[in-house]
């Protein structure tokens, strides 16, 4: 990594874009259900239409490999991330079913962006022998910074009863601030290896593009459905949301850096294995539950595992040429969202039906990751990619 003095380095870098997504992305998600509800008279169909469109941006996550022809990878996150609190802004002041789906792609844009840029320039930047430990320190900045977005989402609705579309605009106005500091206060930073400019497809990592898919199948049915069941099952308010939110990120806070250092022990396919074995445990409880105490122990457990999933990140940078790194992010994530985009619209058709199909269809998910992560090899490397692998020039 490139060699700063103060505080103008790559690894603050870092940790301030990790500070400001959460800024507008823990409000939006913070808002959603009960705004939806309550404003636009959101049904499970309406919700699950709005998810897949969510999730459309991250599918063309890999346009980001061809607007690095025309700019910087580090600037771009600085305008995905600009994107994002910008969208969030003005969700409050299009209370519709129409109004929500239009602001959601905006903001949606933005984060899955950033998302993506995050990833590769905290893989380009970091070395590999500590990245999970880094992943794990930025897990915890942007838990903490979501710590402060649900204090104030709890004393503005609570305690102050400030209406949605303020909140709306004041965390996102946050985000966009950031965006310009960052921009303003921090040079650019030299790239160590020239990134591919074009997408990459490599036979050799099947392995983690069948991971990261059905990663991301999994995970639709946490984000979508799991803050659903809170409030339309269990009639959550927001303020209740925001503090169940509140535990989730304090937690993160204290483990999350934790969590890296341990994946760093003991390696992506043991830490993997305890993922994908607890989800199943984790979407099996939420598909019984009947009490609304044990619901919000689930959606906290359930939230502490997302943590592991940077064994996912490392493992694709120990396997993966150094050139291949940017325009793999794009891809990955491309990948990861393709099931998204379906999962959200079919699945609220379901939950019409039976709730508790769609959690065990988790389950099931989980249990195909499982069978997956067996493959990893103790020593991910170019040319031991998996446990099948054979060596290959591809």
């Amino acid at each position: 990594m490139q060699t700063q003095s103060g505080w103008r380095r790559p690894e603050i870098l870092l940790l301030l874009m990790a500070v400001a997504v959460p800024l507008s992305f823990a409000a939006w998600q913070t808002l959603l259900n009960n705004f939806a509800i309550e404003r636009a008279a959101f049904t499970g169909r309406e919700m699950g239409i709005l998810q897949s469109l969510r999730e459309v941006p991250g599918f063309l996550a890999f346009g980001v490999v061809f607007l690095l022809l025309i700019i910087r990878e580090q600037r771009l996150a600085f305008l995905s991330l600009a994107l994002l609190g910008i969208g969030t802004a003005v969700t409050g002041l299009f209370p519709s079913v129409l109004g929500l789906y239009i602001t959601t792609v905006i903001m949606s844009i933005g984060f899955h962006y950033y998302e993506t840029l995050q990833t590769s320039l905290t893989l380009q930047w970091v070395d590999k022998s500590h990245s999970a430990e880094v992943f794990g320190k930025l897990i915890a900045a942007g838990s903490f910074a979501s710590i402060v977005t649900f204090v104030l989402i709890w004393l503005a609705d609570d305690q102050l009863q400030i209406d949605y579309q303020w909140i709306y605009l004041f965390m996102g106005g946050l985000t966009v601030i950031i965006a310009l500091v960052a921009w303003l206060g921090f040079p650019m930073f030299p790239q160590k290896t020239e990134q591919h400019k074009h997408m990459v497809l490599r036979r050799r990592y099947w392995l983690f593009y069948l991971l990261t898919f059905m990663s991301g199948a999994r995970r639709q049915i946490f984000v979508v459905f799991a803050g659903f069941l809170m409030v339309e099952k269990f009639d959550y308010s927001v303020s209740e949301i925001a503090l169940l939110f509140l535990a989730n990120a304090a937690l993160n806070v204290f483990l999350a850096p934790r969590i890296g250092r341990l994946i760093g022990r003991i390696g992506e396919q043991r830490a993997l294995l305890l993922e994908y074995t607890g989800l199943i445990a984790v979407f099996c409880g939420y598909a019984l539950v009947e009490t609304a105490w044990i619901a919000a122990g689930l959606y906290i457990v359930d939230h502490l595992f997302f943590a592991m999933a940077i064994a996912l990140k490392t493992y694709f940078q120990k396997i993966a040429a150094p050139e291949d790194i940017a325009s793999t992010a794009g891809v990955s994530f491309s990948i990861n969202h393709i099931a998204a985009v379906v999962i959200p619209a079919v699945f609220g058709l379901i939950w019409l039906s039976s709730p508790a199909l769609v959690f065990y269809a988790g389950a099931a998910m989980a249990g195909v990751s499982l069978l997956l992560s067996l493959l990893i090899p103790a020593m991910p490397e170019p040319g031991n990619e998996s446990r099948l692998a054979v060596t290959s020039a591809q």
